[in-house]
């Protein structure tokens, strides 16, 4: 016998219909700026000027060849990457390490010293404090800026803290039993039943990473440390110079497309963010996952 249809009411079925015309129209107003962006830096300025909406006029890289030639984005892409790749990982290391630490009982100075980080989400010491005092570590003009003061984050270890807590401590006392020590638990044990709330971190601390420009703006002068986001920055504030700059030290040959200081904000902005934009939609599940979690107390 085949299954019997639920039968759907007239009302029903009107309201289903509305819900799907207004999800779609709300995905369409989140997606379209985005593509907005692409289709302007594919087009030609001048034809874009004029209107765009669904298609680029005049498709062209032109805008994106004459960045990557006229400004330093292919090192900065790198920096930016391998700070991305290194910080995540160490934040997730070290974060992980500190929160599985202020779980144990029996540490020293436990709840003083958790209360004290979580503290420190909720005062900063302000803008030029910072400076001094990552200078006074030498981490001015140097990689390592980009690196060590993000080792340790106290909303990561709340978060991750809050999920240590809820394994079974029954687990850890059978690798004690065994004859694992601390290190050993937390490798063999804690590390791979916290997988949901590491891939929440590392979602964070990847975007987070990758974003960041305001240490790159302060601190660093070199221009071989260059951040993409910085870049971003810089073109953004400074877009009718180096249009104008491009323009001029361009051969006009015909054919070529001049360059507007309105296409390089778009080309530069999609540059900076694609990686995001690509890689958020396949891990926004555990964004989720990380906001549940934070609403847990700690």
């Amino acid at each position: 016998m085949g299954k019997k249809k639920i039968r759907v009411s007239l009302s029903e079925r009107i309201l289903q219909i509305v819900i799907y015309i207004v999800v779609t129209i709300f995905v369409i107003l989140c997606v379209y700026p985005f593509y907005y962006l692409i289709i302007y830096s594919l087009s030609d300025p001048t034809l874009a000027a004029k209107g765009i909406y669904l298609l680029p006029k005049g498709f062209t890289f032109s805008i994106y060849q004459r960045i990557f030639e006229k400004t330093n984005f292919g090192h900065a892409f790198l920096i930016s990457a391998s700070r991305t790749v290194i910080n995540t990982g160490l934040c997730i290391l070290g974060s992980s390490l500190f929160a599985y630490l202020v779980t144990k009982e029996d540490m020293i100075g436990r709840k003083f010293v958790y209360r004290f980080v979580v503290i420190t989400m909720y005062i900063g010491a302000g803008l030029i404090p910072y400076y001094i005092t990552m200078k006074a570590y030498h981490l001015k003009d140097t990689y390592f800026l980009y690196i060590i003061p993000g080792i340790i984050n106290a909303f990561y270890v709340i978060l991750i803290k809050t999920f240590i807590e809820q394994i079974p401590p029954s687990l850890e006392e059978s690798a004690e039993m065994d004859g694992a020590g601390f290190l050993r638990t937390y490798a063999s044990i804690i590390m791979p039943l916290s997988k949901p709330i590491i891939a929440t971190v590392a979602v964070y601390a990847a975007v987070g990473a990758w974003n960041s420009w305001q240490d790159n703006y302060l601190l660093v002068q070199n221009p071989k440390l260059q951040t993409v986001q910085l870049i971003l920055y810089n073109c953004i504030n400074d877009a009718q110079r180096i249009a104008d700059s491009m323009k001029n030290g361009a051969i006009m040959a015909p054919g070529t497309v001049t360059m507007s200081a309105e296409s390089l904000r778009m080309a530069t902005t999609v540059v900076a963010v694609l990686p995001v934009m690509l890689v958020y939609p396949f891990l926004q599940k555990y964004f989720v996952k990380g906001v549940m979690l934070g609403a847990v107390k700690g």
